[in-house]
């Protein structure tokens, strides 16, 4: 069991042991789409990859209708095992939808021989996910 200062500190090592090992500018908060963001998740637990909608309902609904009619492009060129959920309970309780691609494999942020798994699984699949959204972010935009 580890303290939350070396629970806190294993985390910051993740996070910078990927960005040095990946060096990328991920588009994360940066989509131009209000609401719309790409996040990476590891946890003691799980790793995925998701976007999530987190804007007022309409525009939720409104995103989200676009993302459900490229979900078989998604699937079919990019990312055929991720999931749709437009009803996603965060833990604090808010109501997301979300795109997300969990890691199959038993992994924790707290054991250093799963890092490089999930930051190869991130580094490639995140790539995957913007490529997708860059080359359809006019359409989710609804310009």
């Amino acid at each position: 069991m580890y303290s939350k200062e070396e629970s806190r500190l294993l985390r910051q090592e993740f996070w910078t042991s990927f960005g040095k090992s990946f060096p990328r500018k991920w588009l994360l908060y940066n989509t131009k789409i209000k609401g719309l963001s790409f996040k990476f998740h590891f946890d003691t637990k799980k790793a995925l990859i998701s976007l999530d909608l987190e804007d007022d309902l309409e525009n939720r609904i409104n995103c989200w209708e676009k993302l459900e009619a490229l979900k078989n492009i998604l699937h079919t060129d990019y990312l055929p095992d991720a999931i749709y959920e437009e009803e996603y309970y965060l833990e604090n309780g808010k109501e997301i939808s979300r795109i997300y691609l969990p890691l199959e494999q038993k992994v924790s942020i707290h054991n250093k021989n799963t890092w490089r798994a999930v930051m190869e699984f991130f580094n490639v699949n995140m790539i995957l996910f913007e490529t997708f959204f860059e080359e359809y972010k006019d359409i989710i935009k609804g310009s």
